[in-house]
């Protein structure tokens, strides 16, 4: 079932789905039989949308350089993951993350990832004094979602607590100078 490059053939790949799918129908479990048809179904159309992205992101500009047309195909989710999915994805986990947290409506940084648990821990980079922000919760689950694409090794996303920093020190100045004088002050004695 090896193809030009050692891969598999299409046609012997093809063949090998429907010997399978034919077993399973001669074992009488038509349940069995119309779950697997739906999984090839459900394959077949989510590989069927990874290359037409595939397509579309390097017909966009056919005058693009390699370098930039690489970029665009590693930055799409769709793209991403099946790269990963597959082991092919050229990028270490800690670039991946990087890549997925730019994606991320929030300001956040990689705090720290450990392989062992999975857990990457999070670090606000914007200001958050405006108040408008999200919830801890819902940076949190923005994180999950686009990190499942790009680094499904990481599990778990915690966002650290934001440190107390010292209230910024506001130096109001005097007003516009005035019939009092140049700083708003009465003009010292004996001054004209």
């Amino acid at each position: 079932m090896s193809g030009v490059r050692g891969g598999p053939d299409a046609e012997a790949a093809g063949r090998a789905v429907e010997e399978i799918l034919d077993r399973l129908a001669a074992g009488g479990d038509r349940a069995a039989c119309e779950t697997a048809e739906e999984l090839v179904r459900v394959l077949m159309e989510f590989y069927g949308a990874g290359f037409a992205r595939v397509l579309d992101l390097l017909g966009r500009d056919p005058g693009r350089p390699a370098g930039e047309a690489r970029d665009a195909l590693l930055g799409d989710e769709l793209v991403a993951g099946l790269l990963v999915l597959h082991g092919l994805h050229p990028d270490d986990v800690p670039t991946r993350v990087a890549r997925a947290l730019s994606a991320v409506p929030h300001a956040v940084e990689s705090a720290g990832f450990d392989p062992a648990t999975g857990g990457l821990r999070l670090r606000l980079t914007g200001s958050g004094g405006c108040g408008c922000g999200g919830t801890r919760e819902a940076v949190e689950q923005a994180a999950r979602d686009v990190l499942a694409c790009f680094a499904p090794e990481v599990t778990a996303v915690v966002l650290e607590a934001e440190t107390e920093r010292e209230p910024v020190l506001l130096q109001i100045g005097a007003g516009p100078p005035g019939p009092s004088g140049p700083n708003g002050r009465p003009p010292a004695a004996g001054a004209p």
